[in-house]
C-alpha cells in the first residue's frame, strides 16, 4: 500500500472527502516526524511505537579492498509493533 492508497482507505473508512483524508494523513506523519526529531517516542496503543535509536561510531571494512573505514555515529528511526497488532497478523 502506498500513500495515495492509504489516503483512499482513510477516506473510505472515515467518510471523509479525499482531500480531508490527505490532510489528516499528512498531519499525522508530520506530527510523528516532529516528535521524533525532538527525541520523543510516539506510542499508538494497539498499533506500535515509533522512536529514534542511536548507532555508535565504528570501524568497518570495505569488502572489496579490505580497507578500514570509520563510520560516524548516527540516528535512525525504529518502529516496534504492539502485541495487539502482532496478534492480529498471526
Amino acid at each position: 500500500m502506498n500513500k495515495s492508497q492509504l489516503i483512499d482507505a482513510v477516506a473510505l473508512k472515515s467518510g471523509m472527502k479525499k482531500k480531508e483524508a490527505e490532510l489528516a494523513v499528512n498531519a499525522m506523519t508530520e506530527a510523528i516526524v516532529e516528535a521524533m526529531k525532538n527525541g520523543e517516542r510516539v506510542q499508538l496503543v494497539g498499533f506500535g511505537t515509533f522512536e529514534v535509536k542511536s548507532r555508535d561510531a565504528r570501524t568497518a571494512r570495505n569488502p572489496k579492498t579490505g580497507e578500514s573505514i570509520e563510520v560516524p555515529a548516527s540516528k535512525h528511526p525504529a518502529f516496534s509493533a504492539s502485541k495487539a497488532l502482532k496478534d492480529q497478523l498471526n
